[in-house]
């Protein structure tokens, strides 16, 4: 979902939502290139004159090189999939589609890992500085 935010108007959020769903559903069920796997559509950005939106996605395969085939894939079929939204979405201007490789959730997940790593250690300490009856 598009992030709340004074600069984008409410109808502008709402546009986002609804191009993040009805592309979610045109690649889950039309896409026919195998380089795009099994992603998940996070975020949809638009300039406020409709005129771009960056889609950002996520992957199940953490590969590199998985995530750059998923990258090629989805720049080649940006017309097909702008096509298929067009047919979907009725406003006056459709917008050109850039998709980016959301790294939020990977980042999440290493901070996530280095807070439990810390968490583990304080209490190794604690343990060690407790005084045994």
């Amino acid at each position: 979902m598009a992030k709340n935010s004074k600069s984008i108007p409410a109808r502008g959020l709402r546009v986002a939502d609804q191009i993040q769903r009805d592309l979610a559903e045109i690649i889950w069920s039309e896409l026919k290139d195998p380089r795009v796997g099994m992603i998940t559509l996070t975020e949809v950005s638009l300039t406020p004159d409709y005129a771009h939106a960056k889609i950002f996605f996520t992957s199940l395969a953490d590969d590199p090189v998985a995530i750059k085939n998923a990258l090629e894939g989805l720049n080649k079929a940006a017309g097909f999939l702008r096509n298929q939204l067009g047919l979907r979405l009725r406003i006056h201007t459709l917008p050109q589609l850039h998709f980016v490789h959301d790294t939020s959730t990977m980042r999440g997940m290493a901070m996530s890992k280095l807070i439990d790593e810390a968490n583990a250690t304080r209490s190794k300490d604690d343990d060690l500085g407790e005084p045994k009856e």
